[in-house]
């Protein structure tokens, strides 16, 4: 059996386990060390830290101090790994914790932390997932059920001085051009709730004032929220630092495609079984900047979709120019529109299309102005026909509770 080299106790704080931090900053002290070749295992908590509960409440979603998250597992040391090489990282399992079989999705307050839908859906919601093995239910949203595509939503490796001072400098620059926008255009560093892992004296006051926030992902990988990336995938980090350090967390039981309800997916508590090898030199080898991956072969079996457009033309019928972030919204509001006709809340479906195995593309950036996205929804994890038909949609016979709402005060 491989060593589990990273535990957490889920009854107590991350900020009192000394092999977890919060922060990025390239003299976080590494976690354990490893060789090149060596398999093991670190457990994670979810990224909250256990903040968001399993109840019927979102007063939790609503109130959390997000300057906190994520709690990442690590950093892991790579023995002989230095700056300029690539770091072969093999997930070789993934899986929830047996004392915590159940996951969250949450909308955050547009007040704190907003989201991709954030103007439509302004207040904090939540639905809770309940595990059976691969698949996964809600008490909240009726008549789903699917099988779940476990990844790491966030895994990177240390970054270095002058990458660190790039980020904060790039990300402080863009928010002075709207420093009063909400929510924000990015988070900057905030000393008060890092957590610097094993750091102490000087040098976790300095990890605290610089380190960068995990909340988006960069050059090095971080929270790149990438549902393919699961069981059996194999990625290359490069390498900025002596050692790698490689850190994981943020896992979800099941996600759709760009994680659109931001407290996205279906955040769990879990583990991670790794193997990690190195390629010296792979970044000037490879021309690699920003990591690489090979897909799972591992994946929910679903073959027929409801497939839903969007152009570049927002809600209130400006047009823009070939924007595919406008485009993808209009295909998930038009997805949300579609299934409120059958009777769920359009919380419910918004819920929907941020945890089950949805597919986003790109499906076309050469007409001018109208960039075009879809959005693939898996007809198969509904227990009854979603599919347009002569008759007209049938609305859900036990339709259940709606999802948890706190308002802002």
């Amino acid at each position: 059996m491989p060593e589990t080299l990273i535990t957490v106790d889920l009854k107590a704080s991350p900020y009192d386990n000394p092999k977890i931090h919060n922060r990025w900053h390239p003299d976080i002290p590494m976690a354990c060390w490893v060789k090149p070749g060596d398999d093991f295992v670190l457990e994670t908590f979810d990224w909250t830290g256990g903040f968001i509960k399993n109840n019927d409440s979102a007063d939790d979603v609503r109130d959390i101090d997000l300057s906190t998250v994520h709690f990442l597992s690590g950093p892991v040391g790579v023995k002989g790994a230095e700056p300029g090489d690539l770091l072969v990282v093999d997930l070789l399992d993934i899986g929830a914790k047996d004392d915590s079989l159940w996951g969250f999705n949450g909308f955050f307050s547009k007040q704190n932390g907003g989201g991709f839908l954030t103007d439509h859906f302004p207040s904090a919601q939540k639905s809770i997932w309940d595990f059976h093995g691969m698949f996964t239910t809600s008490r909240h949203i009726p008549n789903v059920k699917f099988a779940g595509l476990i990844h790491p939503g966030l895994i990177g490796c240390l970054p270095d001085q002058k990458m660190l001072d790039m980020w904060n400098e790039r990300e402080i620059d863009f928010i002075a051009t709207d420093p009063d926008r909400v929510p924000p255009l990015a988070n900057p560093p905030f000393a008060k709730t890092a957590h610097t892992g094993q750091a102490t004296g000087d040098v976790a006051a300095k990890i605290a004032a610089e380190g960068a926030r995990t909340v988006p992902p960069r050059e090095h990988g971080g929270n790149c929220d990438i549902k393919d990336l699961s069981r059996g995938s194999k990625i290359y980090f490069p390498v900025y630092v002596d050692g790698a350090g490689l850190s994981v967390g943020d896992l979800h039981f099941s996600q759709g495609d760009g994680e659109i309800t931001f407290c996205g997916a279906i955040e769990m508590a879990g583990w991670v079984h790794m193997k990690v090898e190195l390629i010296k030199g792979g970044m000037a080898k490879y021309g690699i900047k920003n990591p690489v991956f090979k897909p799972s072969p591992i994946t929910p079996h679903y073959n027929d979709y409801l497939i839903f457009e969007g152009i570049s033309v927002d809600e209130q019928g400006k047009q823009h120019y070939l924007d595919v972030n406008v485009a993808y919204r209009q295909a998930c509001l038009n997805a949300i529109e579609y299934m409120t006709k059958f009777g769920y809340s359009r919380a419910q479906a918004y819920s929907i299309l941020g945890t089950a195995p949805v597919q986003g593309h790109i499906s076309g950036v050469v007409d001018i102005p109208n960039a075009c996205a879809t959005l693939w929804l898996p007809t198969q994890i509904f227990d009854f026909d979603i599919n347009p038909n002569a008759s007209g949609p049938t609305k859900l016979v036990t339709p259940g509770m709606d999802m948890p709402l706190s308002l802002d005060l």
